[in-house]
């Protein structure tokens, strides 16, 4: 493969504006193809196989154009004080706008919430409910804003008026957080090149491959039926591995250049050593998002499918457009003082490498002093780790409602309004549908459920049933006592669950818990249950492909166990500040609560391909350096003083992409953000940079052995570039350097 990668790379390097004219007119076509493309109409989130879902389907098919997945809004109102909600003028003022919000486009039903009893019992709150015909994702803007306007007429008669459910949902809008993560980028790649030349490369690549993955996405998601959050994975995905994939090949380009070799023979040096390592890299991060359709729900599998394509469009960028753009700028990559120090240097006939590295860097001098201390540094990352990981024996998960919300918002006060006037529960309603086609009595069927629910502990109240015009299907309202997101509504659940088999067997009645509350505890079991398949199916392949990138059966072990360490700690810091409180203060957690579901899968997925990273790039050149000669220990620092910096800068700049979340006012994006940036943090800094060589240290040479038997089964792909030595070895002794090649002396007047 390496000596593939460096004929690709030199390819690229000659023949650049071929190159880089393709990928740019291949930005433009996509880009041209999602302007023209019709817009998205659906967001549908469906989850197969769960109980909550077959009671949606089946109520979709017997109660036609009910659109019991709608969705909903509602509008509390809270008389002032002193009066009530049933004096005329109050009650006047609610009944004008529930006939304004019906007259919206759509709007399928409004609710009376005088005649349907919603009205709480000190007569100060009432709330009615709009039903849409669609999904919150496909309301237009004109219906939100018609809703807002009604709430603001009922506020001008002098009533309070807030506004919950998930109506007011909005398509998240991202801009700001990427723009910020960005900048820190430049600001870090122009640290750690010290060239504005080097540092523009990562970030122009980057976003060339973001746009033709997004755009990508957005041509086809009508088609695909794609939800608004995929392009928004890619873009984060994309930004990341984009940036890391080209920071890694255009740092090797310099060393190379470091060491003595022409332009273009270093951008195929480049290519062909670190381009392995970004083809593994990119490897294992496509594994992670491709596995997320372990779990079975439509919208997950494609999230990660489409981030996964991005991903691969970022490694052939990377391999290609890298090495065009080091044939455009040749020498320039380097520190102005550099070439000067370089070429001053070939006249006094000194070797580059001694003339540009006159004293061990920081990467060199942390390497030595953990392989004099490996025993200290391992244990004191290990502890380390494992304290902070401690909270996550205390882990709840859900899915986050209004409850979450920050408390200025109006959803959070509608649900603070209702919990307090009408009980905890009528902020989570569970819906039942009552198959009654196999009783022989439907009605009596339908009532010993009503009757049996309501004598079940939790339960507040039960509505009487609604039934279809064919009278073989039920429809009722469960009130619990208890909260949506609380532990005892999910008990509850549990409950009624459990005496559906007996209702059945006494009456042939099928009796089948729905509604967004159900919905969401489906989902965090669902989330919860795939946790540890997909982290097996994903560990254990990218285990078989470290394994054949490092030809050991140690490093690849260590490198598992160390993210791991990472994740789980990553995890812990998460409970502790969301669930807990701790810092809450300081990272603006308004209100605790369970764990997002989709957190623990979204976490081990994103920081294993991004951990898997770094630790190919940086083990890669140590694994080289032992392939070419060098002892273990002499390998360890070899790899620290070429990539320490790199890594660093990679760690630094997605850290800050992800921490540029935490700012936002949505629960869910802040929890994603912090817990995003801090597991990246652990795995980059502490296991990495710490556990890893002090892990290489104690094995010495016994981490890179590998069973005869397997090495003779395992493809040898050459990722260390050994091969590619010896090659270029003899092209040397046989002829001059190749037509094209800018003399090393030249590089101080480039």
């Amino acid at each position: 493969m390496a000596t593939f990668l460096y004929k690709l790379g030199r390819f690229a390097f000659r023949r650049r504006h071929f190159v880089i004219l393709i990928w740019v007119a291949l930005l433009a076509a996509v880009g041209a193809g999602a302007a023209s493309a019709p817009a998205a109409t659906s967001n549908s989130f469906s989850i197969p196989g769960t109980e909550a879902q077959k009671a949606f389907d089946l109520l979709d098919e017997r109660f036609p154009g009910s659109n019991v997945d709608g969705a909903t809004a509602r509008v509390v109102f809270k008389a002032p004080k002193g009066e009530t909600m049933t004096d005329p003028a109050n009650r006047s003022a609610v009944l004008q706008v529930v006939a304004e919000l019906g007259k919206g486009a759509q709007v399928g039903h409004v609710t009376d919430p005088y005649e349907s009893r919603a009205v709480s019992k000190d007569r100060t709150t009432a709330f009615t409910q709009v039903s849409y015909d669609v999904s919150a994702f496909e309301l237009e803007e004109p219906t939100r804003e018609e809703l807002k306007d009604a709430a603001k007429h009922g506020e001008k008669e002098g009533l309070t008026v807030e506004i919950g459910g998930d109506a007011l949902e909005s398509i998240p809008e991202t801009g700001a957080s990427e723009v910020i993560g960005i900048a820190v980028s430049a600001v870090v790649l122009v640290i750690t090149f010290g060239s504005l030349v080097a540092a523009g490369m990562p970030l122009l690549t980057a976003l060339i491959g973001v746009g033709i993955g997004v755009s990508s996405i957005t041509a086809l998601s009508s088609a695909l039926d794609l939800s608004s959050t995929t392009a928004t994975l890619a873009t984060m995905i994309g930004l990341a591995v984009g940036i890391d994939y080209a920071l890694f090949i255009v740092s090797r380009y310099r060393a190379e250049l470091i060491e003595g070799n022409t332009p273009e023979e270093a951008a195929g040096r480049a290519v062909g050593t670190a381009g392995s390592a970004v083809v593994f890299a990119g490897l294992t991060v496509v594994i992670a998002l491709v596995g997320l359709s372990v779990v079975n729900i439509p919208l997950l599998t494609k999230m990660g499918l489409a981030a996964a394509g991005t991903v691969a469009i970022a490694v052939l960028i990377a391999l290609t457009m890298i090495p065009a753009l080091l044939g455009a700028a040749r020498g320039r990559v380097l520190r102005r003082k550099t070439r000067k120090q370089l070429s001053a240097a070939r006249k006094d006939g000194k070797q580059a490498a001694e003339a540009a590295e006159d004293k061990p860097n920081m990467g060199t001098r942390w390497a030595r002093f953990v392989l004099r201390r490996p025993v200290m540094v391992l244990l004191a990352g290990v502890i380390g780790l494992g304290a902070v990981a401690l909270p996550v024996s205390s882990l709840e998960l859900g899915l986050p409602d209004d409850g979450a919300k920050p408390a200025d918002t109006t959803q959070r006060k509608a649900y603070d309004t209702l919990a307090t006037s009408f009980g905890p529960g009528f902020n989570g309603p569970l819906m039942l549908a009552v198959d009654t086609a196999d009783s022989d009595d439907p009605k009596a069927a339908t009532q010993r459920v009503v009757k049996t629910v309501a004598r079940l502990d939790g339960v507040a109240a039960v509505t009487p049933a609604t039934f279809n015009r064919f009278g073989n299907t039920a429809m009722l309202t469960v009130i619990p006592e208890s909260g949506p997101s609380s532990l005892d509504t999910e008990d509850l659940v549990a409950d009624i669950r459990s005496t559906a088999d007996d209702l059945k067997a006494d009456t042939g009645a099928d009796t089948l818990v729905t509604g967004t509350t159900a919905m969401n505890i489906d989902v965090s079991k669902k989330l919860n249950d795939a946790l540890v398949p997909y982290l097996a199916l994903v560990v254990g392949l990218a285990f078989l492909l470290l394994m054949v990138v490092f030809r050991s059966v140690l490093v690849p072990l260590k490198a598992a166990l160390g993210f791991l360490l990472s994740v789980v700690a990553a995890l812990g810091a998460v409970v502790a500040v969301f669930q807990w409180g701790w810092l809450a203060d300081v990272f603006g957690v308004e209100q605790t609560g369970p764990v997002m579901s989709m957190v623990p899968i979204f976490m081990v997925g994103v920081v294993f391909g991004l951990a898997m990273d770094y630790e190919v790039f940086l083990v890669t050149r140590m694994r080289e350096a032992y392939v070419h000669g060098e002892r273990p220990g002499e390998a360890v620092v070899t790899g620290f003083r070429h990539g320490a910096r790199v890594v660093t800068a990679a760690a630094v700049i997605m850290i800050s992409v992800f921490a540029g979340f935490i700012g936002s006012s949505e629960s869910m994006v802040k929890m994603i953000g912090f817990g995003l940036a801090v597991a990246v943090a652990f795995d980059a800094f502490v296991v990495r940079m710490a556990i890893v060589p002090a892990v290489l240290a104690l094995l010495g040479g016994a981490a890179w052995w590998l069973p005869r038997w397997m090495d003779k089964v395992l493809p040898n792909v050459d990722v260390e570039g050994e091969g590619l030595q010896k090659r270029t070895a003899v092209e040397t002794a046989d002829g001059p350097a190749a037509a094209g090649d800018t003399p090393y002396s030249e590089l101080s007047r480039v």
